[in-house]
């Protein structure tokens, strides 16, 4: 088969066994192979009229044409490249490489992970910019497209450099060439001038450094930018270079631009918290002060009660908005790691939510959706959504965080990522991984002691070791306890630190405190989803089963692929059993027990449910597996861990006697 490779960065070209394919000279055919070829689905016949014709005689009579030119340069024989199905086009490349692709991929995967003979070779694959020279005239649509993909990719390569440097020899020629193009395609971070100002050093080019500063500044200045922190940086530098105590080489710098000290040193002064800012989401008609602005403001309000990360305030983010720069741009104006930016619509009687997330650093989308709903409460239906926008923004935010600090080595860590390693450990659900959280949640609260959620966090891991009985219930009750009041102490706005005292009250029998503190956590942030399940966990044993059931389905509505999501499960099977709809508890419980991170109590609440269900060769099959790791569990030690009501532990205990755990 002939093999094919087709180039985006740069003037389009194709190449077929090392000779190029000829198109023919029309630009608008080259421009729909282009946008077919980086389009991640099928695209829709009138969404490429749109996008390429500006009101022609006949757009899919030109469509068609284009499409059959394609073919003629395109298909072989052997393989079909132009399909089209229904009213949708596609072109398939997958076994071709388009330089464009291997970059997307590349920075999906996390350009950290690569090798450097890897990062050199992304790096080679920019000739230019995308699709040089293709612009369209009289095609507003593409051209606007076609902006936004070279904003991407521009930041893209940036982030191929920054990388590429922090992993070559920094006094060599080759790192030299690759930050002086950093420092070209991204003038304003600062990170690319304080790494190339100590290149300079290093090289002993003081005086060329000295120049690259003043020609900074001035550029600096001429946007508004705040170049404090750069002149420090290269205060830093010089001073550093006085002592003879330079590091070997600038490696990716973070956001305040510390410069990388020797391993005597105490380090680069790194952010605390993650930060995000949420743009103004666009609306259909460009207008502003509508619908998707107040959309806008309540999002960023919502997160800011989550109290998870600093939110960029919004009149920050609308003042910038009227610049009309690209997100990642505006992510770098702002200083913050991360952007959400969106649009609302409304066709044919559907409103249309579209968001993205997007990490600034390496311009990577970590988070997309859309969401099409009826609006026929608009003001329901934008709150739904809301609910899903803001709940997936921090469980993707958690994800990276959490995913970048198992990297590091644990004493290189800040409170910030020492409690995201803490958070990957928490979520293991065994006694050594539970230890392993606690220290790392110790730690943070020890490098940053007015960090309520690195408290909370170490409540929850004394809360566990209490509930699972894996040490002392009373001492580790009274230690979960003590951290939820350091919580409380430190930010009394926080749902996590009223979370964590409303689980500590629980353990400790105190069932209306505990629903108290819940209560008080979710009316702070009703985005929090621990805490709507929390109050589903207490309703489920001695509360109101039906508001368990409630409190359970909203906290999964809020957070669908929540790490506690079979405890979620779990108080909505107990919640069935105590309202006799036992059937019901056994499905419940089974979706429970299947989840991959799901503990032997969890086990026990499916054996019990299934028993009460009749389902008895299901029951006796959990209980065999836990009596595997627990041979002597019996209906005591799950009547013990929970806090049911006497006529919910006699329906629990009819069921263990059984299966044999009576």
């Amino acid at each position: 088969m002939a093999t094919l490779s087709v180039r985006l960065l740069g003037p389009l070209a194709i190449i077929r066994d090392g000779a190029p394919v000829t198109l023919p000279a029309s630009r608008k055919l080259r421009a729909l192979f282009a946008y077919l070829a980086l389009a991640p689905h099928p695209v829709g016949r009138s969404r490429l009229c749109e996008l390429l014709w500006d009101v022609p005689n006949d757009p899919r009579g030109e469509l068609r044409w284009c499409l059959s030119k394609l073919r003629g340069a395109l298909d072989t024989p052997d393989r079909r490249r132009v399909s089209t199905q229904g009213d949708t086009v596609a072109l398939d490349l997958s076994d071709c490489l388009v330089d464009a692709l291997e970059i997307s991929r590349a920075v999906a995967q996390g350009i950290g992970t690569l090798d450097v003979e890897r990062r050199r070779a992304l790096a080679g694959l920019f000739a230019g910019d995308l699709l040089d020279g293709l612009e369209l005239e009289r095609s507003p649509l593409f051209n606007s497209w076609l902006i936004a993909q070279r904003r991407r990719f521009h930041s893209c390569h940036a982030a191929i450099l920054e990388q590429l440097v922090a992993s070559l020899p920094v006094e060599g020629d080759e790192a030299v060439a690759h930050l002086d193009k950093w420092v070209e395609l991204a003038p304003f971070d600062g990170r690319a001038h304080a790494a190339l100002l100590a290149s300079l050093a290093r090289r002993g080019e003081i005086g060329a450094a000295e120049q690259h500063l003043a020609s900074a500044e001035r550029l600096f200045h001429s946007e508004g930018l705040d170049f404090a922190p750069l002149r420090q940086a290269w205060r830093t530098i010089r001073d550093q270079r006085a002592n003879a105590s330079l590091a070997a080489r600038p490696a990716c710098l973070s956001p305040a631009w510390p410069l990388i000290s020797s391993p005597g040193d105490a380090g680069p002064v790194e952010p605390s918290h993650a930060s995000l800012a949420v743009m103004p989401f666009a609306e259909e008609s460009g207008a502003r002060g509508g619908l998707a602005d107040g959309f806008t403001h309540d999002i960023i309000t919502r997160l800011a009660k989550l109290r998870d990360f600093f939110v960029i305030a919004r009149g920050s983010v609308f003042a910038l908005a009227e610049k009309t720069i690209a997100p990642e741009e505006a992510g770098r104006k702002l200083d913050v790691d991360y952007v959400a930016t969106g649009t609302v619509r409304s066709t044919a009687g559907r409103l249309i939510v579209s968001v993205e997330l997007i990490e600034v650093r390496t311009a990577r989308i970590v988070w997309a959706e859309t969401f099409e709903r009826r609006p026929d409460d608009i003001f329901a239906v934008l709150d739904d959504i809301g609910d899903s926008i803001v709940s997936s923004i921090s469980a993707e935010i958690e994800t990276v965080e959490r995913n970048r600090a198992m990297l590091k080595a644990p004493n290189s860590l800040n409170a910030w990522e020492a409690y995201h390693r803490g958070l990957w450990h928490m979520y293991r659900f065994t006694q050594a991984e539970n230890e392993q959280a606690r220290n790392f949640f110790a730690s943070a609260v020890q490098l940053d002691p007015t960090f309520a959620r690195a408290y909370a966090g170490l409540s929850f891991t004394h809360w566990q070791a209490a509930f699972q009985r894996w040490s002392d219930r009373d001492r580790e009750s009274a230690l979960a306890f003590e951290s939820a009041g350091h919580s409380l102490l430190v930010d009394d706005h926080n749902p996590a630190a009223h979370w964590a005292m409303g689980r500590a009250l629980w353990l400790r029998g105190e069932q209306d405190g505990s629903l108290c503190e819940l209560q008080r956590a979710v009316d702070l942030s009703p985005n929090f989803a621990l805490g709507h399940y929390a109050l589903s966990f207490v309703h489920s044993q001695s509360g109101d089963p039906q508001a368990a059931i409630s409190s359970s389905d909203h906290s999964r509505h809020l957070s669908p692929f929540d790490p506690l999501l079979f405890g979620m499960l779990g108080a909505r099977a107990m919640s069935h059993v105590r309202l006799g709809q036992f059937e019901e508890a056994a499905e419940w419980a089974l979706k429970a027990a299947a989840r991959p991170n799901a503990h032997t109590i969890i086990l026990a609440i499916a054996a019990h449910c299934l028993a009460l269900a009749g389902r008895l060769d299901e029951a006796r099959g959990f209980a065999a597996a836990i009596r595997k790791t627990l041979p002597d569990y019996r209906a005591d030690d799950f009547i013990g861990t929970f806090r049911f009501e006497p006529d919910a532990e006699a329906l629990f205990r009819q069921g263990a006697r059984r299966i044999g755990l009576g």
